[in-house]
């Protein structure tokens, strides 16, 4: 459902090592057809390997509160387990990726627990379906097994400066993951991790969540939140941003159109918050703010699509020899071949000469150059986050 029908294994494999992200989560593993489907790639150590991507068994769930979960699992076997034993909770456990049942957080963290998975809240804090949309901390959603939830979802409109505001979660580590409704360029691994492992393999990738045995999360890498299409609290229907005390008034009505005023992640943060500032704990790693490197494309370009014939020729060149990865955070600029204005976008990116209006509502915010592209602008200048 929502998913383009592309979005298959051989095509996720294949796009995700153009990329340069080495593992993906399957999810919706608890779907019998797409466990075949997993089932039929090699299995090494815990992950499964498709050509040079390896896959970690995941799957997304709903609970009665209509929080969402992601949860990761060491086997196909104990994915058959984990489905027969929520298989009593759940009437659309055959028919969706994404399977609601009538259980709350705390015993489904028992389920997950009970089959050896690792779990914690997906896209935490989405006003629709996240954590925080609902309650106040993990304990309130989570009850006795809070202290078993290692990790949260940040999810699109929220990064570490946002969570960090709030003690609750300074000793959980951040994961900037991101639906990926097609394989596209700009919407596969939008946002994505950077960990250090000794081996690809399942044990390695929990250790690093739980910063364990040597292994940890190296760099969390986004959107800027305010390009969320909920960072803003603002109309469902027409998408006219208020103000919290405005929503409040109007009795979280929109007087232009009648539509729904949502509570956006910014002011949700604000209620919720610790500290008037993030504090981050020592553990905590550098977030990186990107946008996907075909959208910069079309920006320097001023294309309105990514799919324009100009954006996926400069795209597929700049990526022939290298990983969209390297190209955005790590490659000389210098050593790139492309027209100088698109040098010259990723090269504001790095800088981060880049101005962001706000989405709401559920429309994504749009990002831009903050300045006009000088094509004959000087080498150097001001370090990056992407420097370091």
């Amino acid at each position: 459902m929502a998913v383009s029908v592309d979005m298959q294994l051989p095509e996720i494999a294949r796009e995700a090592a153009r990329k340069g992200v080495k593992i993906m989560a399957t999810g919706d593993c608890l779907h019998p057809l797409w466990l075949d489907a997993i089932k039929e790639l090699s299995e090494e150590d815990g992950l499964f390997l498709l050509d040079d991507t390896y896959f970690v068994l995941s799957v997304e769930v709903e609970d009665s509160s209509r929080v969402h979960h992601l949860i990761f699992l060491p086997d196909t076997s104990k994915a058959e387990e984990l489905r027969e034993s929520f298989a009593s909770s759940s009437g659309n456990m055959s028919s969706d990726g994404r399977p609601r049942l009538s259980l709350k957080g705390s015993e489904i963290a028992d389920h997950v627990i009970e089959a050896g998975g690792l779990m914690g809240p997906a896209h935490a804090f989405t006003p629709w379906t996240g954590l925080y949309a609902y309650f106040r901390s993990l304990e309130e959603c989570y009850q006795e097994k809070a202290q078993d939830i290692r990790f949260i979802e940040l999810g699109l409109s929220a990064d570490t400066d946002y969570a960090d505001r709030i003690a609750d979660l300074s000793t959980r580590t951040f994961l900037s993951n991101s639906d990926a409704h097609s394989p596209r360029s700009n919407k596969l691994a939008r946002e994505f991790n950077q960990m250090e492992l000794a081996s690809f393999s399942y044990q390695d990738l929990i250790l690093a969540i739980k910063r364990e045995g040597g292994r940890r999360p190296m760099k969390n890498v986004g959107l800027f939140p305010e390009e969320g299409k909920y960072n803003r609290t603002a109309c469902t229907r027409c998408y006219q941003q208020y103000s919290l005390a405005q929503k409040d008034e109007l009795m979280g009505r929109c007087p232009d159109c009648g539509g729904r005023i949502k509570l956006g992640v910014a002011d949700r943060v604000n209620l919720l918050a610790d500290y008037e500032k993030p504090v981050h704990p020592a553990h905590r790693p550098p977030y990186l703010h990107i946008i996907p490197l075909a959208e910069i494309i079309a920006l320097a370009l001023g294309h309105r699509s990514v799919t324009t014939v100009g954006v996926q020729k400069s795209w597929n060149a700049l990526t022939q020899s290298r990983t969209e990865i390297e190209v955005l955070m790590q490659a000389d600029l210098d050593q790139l071949s492309a027209e100088p204005r698109i040098i010259e976008a990723i090269r504001s990116f790095r800088e981060g000469r880049v101005k962001v209006q706000p989405g709401g509502g559920g429309r994504y915010g749009m990002v831009g150059l903050a300045e006009p592209l000088r094509e004959d602008r000087q080498k150097g200048g001001q370090r990056s986050l992407f420097d370091f």
